[in-house]
């Protein structure tokens, strides 16, 4: 196999055919399926697990709810307050669909949807419209705005604060779109990079390339690998605190 075709098929998503509703045509691609996949376990295989009561399945559910209660004690909770009931289900949503598009990137033949900009923007969307919903529904619509600009701030200053602000509220979301982003593609691009320097060395010189360099970047792929799972959990735990703490600043402006 190529080196090019290895690149796309661990990058590059592939769209498979385009399906046209009205006036809109979308794509289904493998980030696609991959998102889709998530969201049926969630639904269908989450559920039931949950509900189960076999000893085989014991160790499962302890370490969705030992996920779900620090989730709720730790990320959800110290921002939320009194709220933390109403949302905890979005954000346990939230970590675990994540979670499995960042796992579904160490999959053989998967892919990481989460390093696609499309996937990750869309995520921080869904952010953006909760804290304004959840900013909105604690306060009022018009007391929300209001609480936008510090207050004490000088009358003159708020023709030019409050446009500030609102960028402020986009760019939040926008690095939480970039930052999951580039941490989940980064891993796959330096496994490839070491694995490319196999053919290139290899192509310079067979006995360099298989017995010196093959070893020790299949090692270091290895070594990344691993960093990749605890980076997939960490990626979804941080994408969902900041979600946390941004909806909890819009909810309580003090």
């Amino acid at each position: 196999m190529e080196l090019k075709t290895i690149l796309e098929h661990h990058i590059v998503d592939r769209i498979w055919a385009f399906f046209s509703l009205g006036p809109l045509t979308l794509p289904f691609s493998k980030h696609v399926l991959m998102m889709l996949l998530a969201a049926f376990i969630l639904a269908v295989f989450f559920p039931p697990l949950i509900r189960s009561r076999k000893p085989a399945l014991a160790p499962f559910r302890a370490m969705i709810e030992i996920i779900v209660l620090f989730l709720r004690d730790e990320v959800v909770g110290p921002n939320l307050g009194s709220k933390t009931g109403a949302y905890l289900p979005y954000f346990a949503t939230l970590f675990f669909f994540i979670l499995l598009l960042n796992l579904g990137g160490l999959v053989p033949y998967g892919a990481t949807a989460t390093g696609n900009l499309a996937v990750t923007g869309g995520l921080a969307l869904t952010t953006f419209v909760l804290l304004n919903f959840a900013g909105m529904r604690e306060q009022g619509v018009l007391a929300y705005f209001g609480h936008l600009v510090p207050r004490g701030v000088p009358g003159w200053l708020y023709p030019l604060l409050f446009p500030i602000e609102l960028l402020g509220m986009v760019t939040k979301t926008f690095a939480l779109c970039v930052r999951l982003f580039a941490n989940m593609i980064g891993g796959h691009i330096v496994i490839l990079a070491f694995i490319g320097l196999i053919f290139i060395f290899g192509g310079l010189n067979p006995v360099l390339g298989l017995g010196v360099t093959a070893p020790v970047a299949v090692a270091l792929s290895l070594f990344v690998m691993l960093l990749e799972l605890f980076v997939a959990f960490l990626q979804a735990y941080i994408f969902t605190f900041l979600t946390a703490i941004f909806v909890g600043a819009a909810m309580h402006p003090h």
